[in-house]
């Protein structure tokens, strides 16, 4: 069973967090919708954050663990928020078990197929030996000769952990991510149609939602919104929390 964080009272809200993320990264936003009347259900995908790790890595498999969540919970209907890849398995489950989910808020992915992209950030992973006892300042120094990004690096160190006194250790399945990292690409498949109310927002500074994507997301989603929050990147929930909410909130609530 996956792991979750549960807040609140009223209707079920699930929210999937990005590759190399954790429920940890919606906490602030969770607790807000939680005081907006939402029971918050901030899940850690498999192979994640305090979730089970499994040679499994694929969207059909995370799709089934968040319906065995759904079931074991007794969440009849729910809405979702999704981000990056939580946002493609939110696509991929509502699109098929459409009977489950009231509205879907997906933040900057597309229905589209995505080349594999984050070779520099797994590089960097990879060059972290833990066998040495690195400390947290050894494993930002590594990072930093590969990744040039601060918030991305503080994104990835959010991940260590503790394994035992003096041992610390990632809680992603980095060798998982090693071989199967082509399976986060993946698109819907043409036939693969939600028909109730979802709303796509993307960040203004990044490139993972384009114009020319629109009349994909519409074919997918025919009742779809699509809004920019300006001046952010792919972390559009962590760079402008506020825009992000209030256009959520909106949604939802409508």
């Amino acid at each position: 069973m996956l792991y979750s964080k549960i807040e609140g009272e009223g209707k079920p809200l699930l929210i999937l967090h990005g590759f190399l993320g954790m429920s940890d990264n919606w906490k602030t936003l969770g607790t807000q919708f939680a005081a907006d009347g939402f029971q918050v259900h901030i899940l850690d995908l498999r192979n994640h954050g305090r979730s089970f790790h499994s040679d499994v890595f694929t969207y059909e498999a995370m799709v089934q663990d968040v319906l065995e969540y759904c079931q074991a919970n007794n969440l009849d209907k729910v809405d979702i928020i999704g981000h990056s890849m939580g946002g493609k398995t939110a696509m991929f489950f509502a699109a098929t078990h459409p009977e489950k989910v009231n509205k879907l808020i997906v933040a900057d992915i597309a229905p589209k197929y995505y080349s594999q992209h984050h070779q520099d950030i797994l590089a960097g992973l990879n060059a972290v030996d833990f066998s040495l006892k690195p400390s947290r300042n050894d494993v930002e120094a590594i990072l930093a000769e590969y990744i040039s990004d601060f918030g991305t690096r503080q994104f990835l160190m959010k991940n260590l952990y503790w394994l035992e006194p003096g041992q610390l250790a990632f809680r992603f399945n980095l060798p998982v991510f090693n071989t199967n990292l082509e399976a986060i690409g993946k698109e819907l498949d043409a036939n693969l149609i939600f028909n109730n109310p979802t709303l796509f927002i993307r960040g203004g500074a990044s490139r993972y939602i384009l114009d020319s994507d629109f009349e994909n997301i519409k074919q997918h989603f025919p009742d779809s919104s699509i809004e920019t929050i300006p001046n952010v990147g792919h972390w559009l929930h962590a760079e402008n929390p506020k825009m992000f909410y209030e256009l959520s909130i909106e949604f939802l609530k409508k």
